[in-house]
């Protein structure tokens, strides 16, 4: 995999990267275990110190390596990867141990960061938990720091997305039920007048 489209973004522009309500793939790396899951319920938090928060069911072996590691990644998946990502949403870990070889999951590395980074995303925000046990077991509601993120250049430059001018293929997708997604739709410009 060539990272030849892929660049930093700055930690307070991060947010951005979440805040159009994408579904998610959510990965966790623990004691030589990786795991990657669906979720939609993601939210940007802050900008400065960046986070975000993230709802994960109690069940899921991605929550549990989260847990114990402390660390998680969240990436925006693209249109061609909506097949894979239900897949990522529909099976278990705990039911199949080949669920990654199975719905295709391949990972690339960004250096200094021992996480399992999915290949063809648009973006990926490498995140340190901040521990708030209360909620997360009474809510199911974690919340991380954004330490580092990368986006496909071809789709997101100078801190904004740019859907319309990229292949569709690259655009995110956001899960509504049954198997069904939308993409992104169109961007709407509005003037601002600086006076307002």
């Amino acid at each position: 995999m060539t990272l030849d489209h892929i660049a930093p973004v700055e930690l307070e522009k991060s947010y951005r990267l979440v805040n159009h309500g994408p579904t998610v793939l959510v990965s966790a790396r623990h004691d030589g275990v990786d795991d990657v899951m669906a979720a939609a319920w993601v939210c940007g938090l802050d900008y400065s110190p960046a986070k975000l928060t993230v709802v994960l069911d109690s069940s899921t072996m991605t929550r549990k390596l989260l847990e114990a590691s402390g660390k998680f990644v969240i990436q925006v998946p693209t249109v061609v990867q909506a097949r894979l990502t239900y897949a990522l949403g529909h099976t278990s870990l705990h039911d199949d141990p080949e669920k990654l070889v199975k719905a295709g999951v391949e990972f690339l590395d960004f250096e200094g960061h021992d996480q399992p980074f999915v290949v063809g995303c648009s973006a990926w925000l490498a995140c340190r938990l901040l521990p708030e046990a209360e909620i997360q077991n009474r809510h199911d509601l974690f919340f991380g720091e954004i330490i580092a993120a990368w986006a496909d250049t071809r789709v997101f430059r100078d801190g904004h997305w740019r859907f319309e001018e990229a292949s569709s293929s690259l655009r995110s997708i956001h899960y509504v039920a049954g198997g069904q997604f939308y993409a992104i739709g169109e961007g709407i410009d509005v003037a601002i007048d600086e006076k307002l």
